[in-house]
């Protein structure tokens, strides 16, 4: 019989007695309020460059007052030990359900059944295709099968990988089965591409946690008031800014509030939301694309490059009627 080398590659990458790396992250937003005493948060880590954001998504849950376990990925292993995240949640860490240090045999169904939101963050490309096909072939996948909880997503890979029909066929599918999915970000990534693709901030991770535990959604695997997936919805809210001169500008007194209560709304039903937003004096949603602007010049051309992508468009920004001629 072949020899068994997977508990030994586990043992290379993630049962060795390394140093605990130290990490002294500041997560923003009011997460200390211990609101959220006793909810019970499953966090998967996966192996991308950002796993290591995932120890400032670990932070801010147990900030609020959650209690986290953590299931990571062999790959995952190879950017972070679990011996940090067993440090900072105080249990023991899943990556192999079947190593003889697992003290449950069946950590799958009791780690799965037991929480009330599992949060994959990051999640790549082959755990997205994993999930939304069925595919449990380790403890994280087999954990997401037999999930009975809300699951939040948190995608982060390569923006060729993110743009790839394969993968946007899968985002879909996951979203036509109930799982939240926050957008990533656009920007830099370790690759040095500059596009969309980097994990949505941790911040913004969290708050989407904490918002799915605050409503007390439940596990929505038959689809029900998912009546707008596949729709992509762009929006435009805020009030914009015309300057007078360096220091003066024509304005009014827009929050944002009715474009981002849209936005929030179509994300809940299952949509791809995008915001253009102007000036705005509330907290945009997570897991909805924000598009920030000023004028209503910079507002009309983000709206005409988006457009083409959107399957509905709502104009809730209060755009200003004039501007300066001269300046």
């Amino acid at each position: 019989m072949a020899a068994d080398y997977t508990r030994q590659i586990n043992s290379l990458y993630c049962a060795s007695n390394s140093a605990v790396l130290h990490f002294n992250f500041k997560v923003s937003g009011d997460f200390n309020s211990k609101d959220f005493s006793g909810k019970r948060v499953a966090l998967g880590v996966t192996g991308g460059i950002a796993a290591y954001k995932a120890i400032e998504v670990l932070r801010g849950l147990q900030r609020a007052g959650c209690e986290v376990r953590v299931a990571m990925t062999r790959h995952a292993c190879e950017f972070v030990q679990p011996l940090t995240f067993r440090a900072l949640s105080g249990s023991h860490v899943v990556v192999d359900d079947y190593a003889p240090d697992n003290p449950d045999p069946i950590a799958h169904i009791t780690f799965s059944q037991t929480v009330d939101l599992f949060v994959v963050a990051p999640a790549t490309a082959n755990t997205l295709a994993k999930f939304a096909n069925g595919v449990a072939d380790d403890f994280l996948t087999t954990t997401y099968l037999a999930c009975t909880a809300p699951v939040l997503v948190a995608p982060a890979m390569n923006t060729s990988m993110l743009e790839h029909p394969a993968t946007q066929r899968n985002v879909e599918k996951l979203r036509a089965d109930g799982v939240h999915i926050i957008e990533p970000d656009k920007g830099e990534m370790a690759c040095g591409t500059i596009g969309p693709g980097r994990l949505s901030e941790p911040d913004a991770i969290v708050g989407a946690a904490l918002e799915i535990l605050r409503s007390g959604a439940r596990a929505n695997r038959g689809g029900a008031n998912r009546d707008l997936t596949g729709e992509t919805i762009l929006i435009t809210a805020g009030a914009t800014r015309e300057p007078i001169d360096p220091v003066r500008f024509i304005s009014n007194r827009s929050s944002g509030r009715m474009g981002f209560a849209l936005a929030l709304a179509a994300r809940d039903r299952g949509a791809k939301v995008t915001c253009v937003a102007g000036i705005t004096s509330v907290s945009a949603p997570a897991g909805v694309g924000i598009i920030n602007v000023s004028s209503a010049e910079e507002m009309h051309r983000a709206v005409a490059r988006e457009s083409g992508k959107a399957t509905v468009f709502i104009a809730a920004a209060a755009v200003s009627d004039y501007r300066a001629k001269e300046q």
